[in-house]
């Protein structure tokens, strides 16, 4: 917290990742330390494969590389996740401790009052967190009238304390996007989890379009949009690259994309099914620079399992590209690191916490020269030294 207060006064960008994106439009690339990298949305799947399949030694020089042109690798951002309603959901997503359709640990509670979520957004920011994410295992908001209510109320309570605030509600129309940025919204989360040709497999419920159609809700109510995926779902190596190309050629990149390593739990269908593999460090550092190669200004979200993998190899994961976690000690229905394992981790790497509210720090390598800069103006293409 001490370092987040430090660095609260230094030269940042903006917070908000349009106002952000929109200073670098006439910027076709960067280049440093011969890689290349630019902002694109018209990728092709065999170029993403192309990258995810390259020798690992090389991707992570790439992707390390490319996060130090746009980011100061020393800035990463600091999230809590709480469950405001567990249980009781009534979609049949197989990798889901919640859904009512599997018999598992996890029992139906109703919403947390607005007081607890406050108490909690409270101890959250005392250790250090400065993004405040409410889920609610349900589809849909849908008509909620009075949940809905309570909710707008928490993102209000905890916007005046200071913190960003993230919601993941499951689909959510144009109007009600609307109400949550009035109220003080900053990002709204609504995971793809796989490819489209794999998620059938994993989801029934709710097809990927109603996927899509939240985020495009979001993001017209400009709300930043967090939207990433799960490793550990059975998919192969192409869907990985499939779900990247899906977020990659969006009309925006996401704000943040969240990459979770599934924690498979007893009584759901990818908990008890034994022929998937376990997702290792490897799996989550190669789909992580990927991420950070093909998607430069989006901050790279190391989420869910990070509590299976060890401090050397998380480092592995935030030298690929990663620029923000989820701490404290309940990541939905699933254990996450506690706070102190987080700040004594930080401490050991030099990491310092990116503060509320207040944009990034700017890539030193970009403010010191180090970084050629191509732009286009009126047709004309001209390179700087930043």
């Amino acid at each position: 917290n001490a370092n987040a207060n430090a660095n609260a006064n230094v030269d940042r960008l903006p917070n908000n990742d349009r106002e952000r994106n929109a200073m670098y439009s006439d910027e076709e690339s960067r280049t440093m330390s011969n890689v290349t990298a630019s902002v694109r949305h018209d990728w092709t799947k065999d170029e993403i494969a192309e990258i995810y399949n390259l020798p690992f030694h090389d991707l992570m020089y790439k992707s390390s590389t490319v996060h130090r042109m746009y980011w100061n690798a020393a800035e990463v951002q600091q999230c809590t996740l709480l469950s405001i309603k567990t249980g009781g959901c009534t979609e049949d997503c197989s990798y889901c401790s919640q859904s009512t359709r599997h018999k598992t640990f996890v029992k139906p509670e109703p919403t947390m009052k607005v007081k607890e979520v406050l108490e909690a957004a409270k101890r959250a920011k005392e250790a250090g967190s400065t993004r405040f994410c409410m889920g609610a295992a349900w589809r849909e908001l849908g008509n909620k009238k009075n949940a809905f209510g309570h909710i707008l109320e928490m993102v209000k309570g905890v916007n005046g304390m200071g913190l960003e605030v993230c919601c993941t509600l499951g689909m959510l129309n144009a109007e009600q996007a609307k109400q949550l940025k009035e109220a003080g919204l900053s990002a709204y989360n609504h995971n793809l989890d796989t490819s489209p040709e794999h998620y059938p497999n994993v989801i029934t419920t709710r097809t990927y379009e109603d996927r899509l159609d939240t985020i495009a809700n979001v993001r017209d109510a400009g709300i930043s949009v967090c939207c990433g995926g799960i490793l550990g779902l059975g998919e192969k190596d192409a869907d990985r690259v499939g779900l990247l190309h899906v977020l990659a050629t969006l009309p925006e990149h996401p704000e943040s994309v969240p990459i979770n390593a599934l924690v498979s739990v007893d009584g759901t269908p990818l908990g008890d099914d034994d022929d998937i593999d376990a997702v290792d460090a490897f799996d989550m550092a190669r789909m992580i620079a990927t991420a950070r190669i093909v998607m430069p200004r989006t901050m790279v979200r190391l989420s869910a399992g990070r509590l299976s993998f060890s401090d050397a190899e998380q480092f592995m994961m935030f030298n690929a590209g990663a620029n923000s976690i989820f701490n404290g000690d309940k990541l939905l229905t699933t254990s996450n690191p506690e706070f102190d394992k987080d700040q004594a981790l930080f401490q050991k790497l030099g990491f310092v916490g990116k503060p509320a509210h207040k944009g990034p720090m700017p890539s030193p390598h970009a403010e010191e020269g180090g970084v050629v800069i191509t732009k286009v103006e009126n047709g004309q293409q001209s390179q700087q030294y930043a």
